[in-house]
């Protein structure tokens, strides 16, 4: 175990839970406890499939990013800088929502699901999203991984939102909660990735070590403190 990289992504979690919460309005309204509208995230995945499909899947990617989006091709990169001029594939990657996460305010959500490519290679996908401030949702983070069967497609799409409790009371973490585990060595310290709702009842993070491997957990305020929503795993050189 990796005693470095499990100290790294604990403070860095442990950072995202002590900072203000300091929401920056969309335009037509302010956003606050109880607005989260997951259909409105739904409603952004799936326009972003149509998009890929329909203009190109880089196409697609550009489009739907936020200025400050990262991805893994399967190292780290900004987003934008690596789909600057990438010509579209003949048949795009397609791509189905099964699961959604956000927060209290609505401001981060986060989507899993699964994807197909024309060569019949399936995977599973996970992205987060941040409401911008014309109302909009742009994705901040996207990453996933190859699977050898389909991911179960459920008989609903099934959304969650965290729980509104106040920031401070449900924002805390439990002493056992001390974030992400990373296997590796000193000489392979992980870096972290990482996000919070405005108002701290979602946060995402990724540790990536340099040989490619990364662990993702997405923690949400759930009765009282920020409990484990989403946990996975990507091998080196996957």
């Amino acid at each position: 175990m990796n005693r470095a990289g499990r100290a790294l992504a604990a403070l860095a979690l442990a950072g995202l839970l002590a900072a203000p919460a300091v929401a920056k309005p969309p335009r037509g309204g302010r956003p606050g406890l109880g607005t989260a509208n997951p259909s409105a995230l739904v409603a952004a995945e799936l326009a972003f499939a149509r998009m890929a499909a329909e203009k190109g899947q880089w196409t697609a990617f550009r489009k739907f990013a936020a200025d400050d989006a990262v991805m893994f091709v399967p190292q780290t990169v900004r987003a934008h800088d690596w789909l600057k001029g990438r010509k579209d594939p003949p048949q795009a990657l397609s791509w189905q929502p099964y699961e959604v996460w956000m927060s209290c305010d609505g401001t981060l959500g986060v989507t899993k699901g699964a994807w197909q490519r024309p060569d019949g290679t399936v995977g599973y996908f996970t992205t987060a999203w941040k409401l911008q401030r014309d109302g909009s949702y742009r994705w901040v983070m996207d990453q996933g991984d190859t699977l050898s069967a389909p991911l179960d497609k459920p008989d609903f799409l099934e959304a969650r939102v965290a729980d509104c409790s106040p920031h401070g009371q449900s924002t805390k973490l439990r002493s056992e909660d001390s974030g992400i585990v990373v296997a590796g060595t000193a000489s392979n310290a992980p870096s972290l990735l990482s996000g919070r709702s405005d108002d701290g009842t979602l946060i995402w993070a990724v540790a990536v070590q340099r040989r490619g491997a990364r662990v993702l957990e997405v923690r949400w305020a759930k009765a009282g403190v920020m409990a484990m929503a989403l946990s996975s795993q990507v091998a080196e050189g996957d």
